[in-house]
């Protein structure tokens, strides 16, 4: 079972002015595909904030997987890649183009998303937009090379080359 945290980047969420439907909808869609979803916490588009949460979760809760919603278009506040490519030590480019081409087969502003992936220790942090559909069509359009990521990343991949 891949542990998993979800980290909602949201001024307005972080207020309570917000429902957070977004992590509600990731919450469900992964418990369904048997994710243990042990870490959930909205924060606001603080970028200290968002690198304490994401050391805190990858250095101290050890969970496999990080995925953050919100904070990656143009907005002045969205700086949630900014936060997470500080706090990774290797760059996963593959998944945020993944994203990002499979989006664009939905909508030209796709090519909008700034959002990013990476590895820190043993967690593999993703960056998800904050509408709901997007966040849940991102992540579906990844889901199925996810387990075997986690599973290079923890030791746990039998055998790689065929």
């Amino acid at each position: 079972m891949i542990s998993t945290a979800i980290l909602t980047i949201s001024d307005k969420g972080s207020k309570g002015e917000r429902e957070d439907i977004t992590g509600k909808n990731l919450k469900e869609l992964l418990e369904s595909l048997n994710y243990s979803v042990e870490y959930y916490k909205i924060i606001p588009d603080e970028i200290e904030e968002i690198k304490r949460e994401l050391i805190y979760i990858c250095d101290e809760l050890k969970l496999n997987l990080i995925l953050t919603n919100g904070g990656t278009g143009f907005s002045n506040r969205d700086v949630t890649p900014e936060a997470t490519l500080s706090v990774i030590e290797k760059n996963a480019p593959g998944i945020a183009e993944a994203m990002r081409y499979n989006s664009l087969k939905i909508t030209p502003k796709a090519m909008l998303s700034r959002a990013v992936a990476g590895i820190r220790k043993d967690t593999l942090i993703i960056n998800l937009p904050g509408s709901p559909k997007g966040a849940i069509e991102n992540f579906k359009s990844i889901m199925d090379a996810i387990p075997h990521g986690i599973d290079i990343l923890t030791g746990n991949a039998k055998e790689c080359a065929r």
